[in-house]
């Protein structure tokens, strides 16, 4: 300061040698800016919750449940359905399709015809009733919109006859007296002979053989007997001196012939040892028959 204000004047607009010279730079570089609402709900939605401790069932108040009352017209549709299941011999599931209400009509006519009727029931009807009863196993079947067809009879001939000509309706399975069958069962079920043929069929067949053992058995005694009685008229033709009558024809066929000779007399032997069966010739009776002088 000394050699400044000393006797050298000081000059004016003079500058050090070194200068510090600032380049126009901030201090605050970046400002806050609100986040993009999308971003936001982002952030919000991957939020990292952490799980509550888990409360003890006792520690809970009991739940009140509330109770439903029960309708009486499904009350109603359920009896109904109990009654349809217990008076029908043959129960058919069918899928049903939408149609025109004319088919509908013309298909329930063919099939009122065979005394089959064509009942809509809803699911929420039919499987309580089915989950209690022993036809729990049709419960699979009724999933979508179906159909039953059910007769007091086993018509599943005619009813096959009739869905044949309607393909928005298809049989799933059916139950004929009390046994659960598929559609190819049904088929085959259907191309059986009615019960009273089957059961004629059956009679006839176990009664034949009993009638061929009877008949051979009297085959025998019947015979013998005609032999008999031809011996018979024989003496008492005999004695009187007028020919013998022929004897009558047998069921059998076998006719019967005695030996030529002289005038009938006391038996001199029979062939017992000849009889092999109730169908002799004429031969064997010539020889069961012969008549000694």
């Amino acid at each position: 300061m000394a050699a400044l204000s000393g006797g050298v004047p000081w000059r004016r607009g003079w500058l050090p040698a070194l200068q510090l010279v600032r380049r126009g730079s901030k201090a605050v570089t970046r400002h806050w800016k609100a986040m993009h609402f999308q971003r936001q709900k982002l952030m919000a939605v991957t939020e990292y919750l952490a799980p509550r401790p888990a409360v003890p069932p006792h520690c809970l108040a009991p739940r009140k449940e509330a109770s439903q009352e029960d309708n009486g017209y499904a009350r109603l549709l359920r009896r109904q359905v109990e009654e349809v299941f217990r008076d029908s011999r043959m129960i058919a599931v069918c899928q049903y399709n939408s149609m025109p209400d004319e088919d509908m009509v013309l298909m329930r006519h063919y099939l009122r015809k065979h005394s089959i009727e064509v009942k809509f029931v809803l699911n929420e009807i039919v499987r309580p009733v089915l989950s209690q009863s022993k036809y729990k196993n049709l419960l699979p079947l009724f999933v979508a919109r179906n159909i039953l067809l059910v007769s007091p009879e086993t018509k599943a001939r005619e009813m096959l006859r009739v869905l044949k000509g309607v393909p928005q309706v298809n049989l799933l399975a059916a139950c004929i007296d009390d046994t659960i069958l598929s559609r190819q069962g049904v088929e085959k079920f259907a191309k059986l002979p009615p019960l009273e043929a089957a059961q004629g069929q059956t009679v006839g067949a176990l009664g034949l053989l009993p009638s061929q053992t009877s008949s051979l058995l009297q085959c025998g005694s019947v015979h013998l007997t005609a032999l008999l009685d031809q011996h018979i008229r024989q003496l008492q033709a005999g004695e009187t001196g007028s020919p013998a009558e022929p004897a009558p024809a047998q069921s059998s066929g076998a006719s019967l012939t005695l030996a030529p000779g002289p005038q009938p007399g006391p038996v001199s032997w029979l062939g017992v040892d000849s009889f092999t069966g109730c169908g002799l010739g004429g031969q064997g009776w010539k020889d069961l028959c012969r008549v000694g002088s």
